[in-house]
């Protein structure tokens, strides 16, 4: 029997999985995302849905960006895949599900997934226990960041070919880092191969949220405070997007939530919808 990995994931990643699943329970029809993995992986406690951070009507819109920005990012790894496009790189992948959810579009990609180690044994645990197992295509890439690891360096380790086009998404996680580790590491992937596209979200300043968000935003930000992750990076749309065009990309692109908002959530009678200047993308082309 294996040995039990020491190492949990972040309390992050299992909220985001949650929520995803939340939306399933909680949200009618038509879903944006559909997601019950991450649910299966996460495995709450019984009555998990009654957790203040759970609470249906509190977390509409916030579950509303989580669904907006994956639902983004695995159409834009359709749409390349279609065209040819044979490699997806997830950033801080977590809980991420796209493998095991999306089999007719990940067969035909070499995925890798990049987190730290202990959490990624966890994962990987998990989904043995669950009787999914690996599939051939997915590359898990353990990366030490505590300890120096060059995320790019071991994605090369594992396989990635840095002289053909790629997705890469970082969901999720430019706000944990600093503006330098973010400039890094857009550097990193703007040097990939003509081609790549990169999606990356990232926090607008916390004044510039809609009034009706700011206190959920303003408890993430006490919360992660908290649990020693505190939020360091905050963008306007036009410093990510200067700070994209620095690194060298070939062509930035701010899709607003109120784009997503439009994209997804059009004619829903229920009022859900991501808030409005909050978690924003930047689309960024080699």
């Amino acid at each position: 029997m294996p040995d039990k990995p020491t190492a949990i994931p972040d309390s992050t990643a299992v909220r985001v999985a949650l929520w995803r699943a939340l939306h399933l329970e909680a949200d009618p029809p038509p879903h944006v995302l559909e997601d019950r993995v991450g649910l299966q992986l996460a495995a709450p406690e019984a009555g998990w849905r009654n957790r203040p951070d759970m609470e249906p009507r509190f977390t509409r819109s916030f579950r509303a960006a989580i669904v907006a920005r994956a639902r983004f990012i695995e159409d834009l790894v359709a749409e390349r895949a279609g065209l040819g496009v044979e490699q997806y790189v997830i950033l801080g992948a977590g809980l991420d599900t796209f493998a095991q959810r999306r089999p007719e579009i990940a067969s035909r990609l070499r995925i890798f997934e990049v987190d730290p180690p202990g959490p990624q044994a966890w994962k990987r645990q998990r989904l043995a226990e669950l009787g999914l197992g690996v599939p051939e295509g997915l590359h898990f890439v353990p990366v030490d960041f505590e300890a120096g690891d060059a995320w790019w360096r071991k994605l090369a380790e594992a396989g990635f070919d840095a002289a053909r086009p790629a997705v890469v998404a970082s969901a999720g996680v430019s706000m944990y880092l600093t503006r330098d580790a973010i400039a890094a590491t857009l550097r990193q992937v703007a040097m990939l191969a003509p081609g790549t596209t990169l999606a990356m979200t990232f926090l607008l300043p916390l004044e510039l949220a809609e009034p009706e968000a700011r206190p959920g935003l303003e408890l993430a930000v006490r919360g992660a405070q908290a649990s020693g992750t505190p939020f360091v990076s905050f963008f306007t749309p036009a410093q990510m997007l200067a700070l994209a065009r620095e690194a060298g990309f070939r062509e930035v692109r701010h899709v607003s939530a109120a784009a997503l908002a439009q994209r997804y959530f059009a004619g829903r009678q229920d009022g859900l919808r991501p808030p409005e200047n909050s978690e924003e993308l930047l689309l960024a082309s080699v």
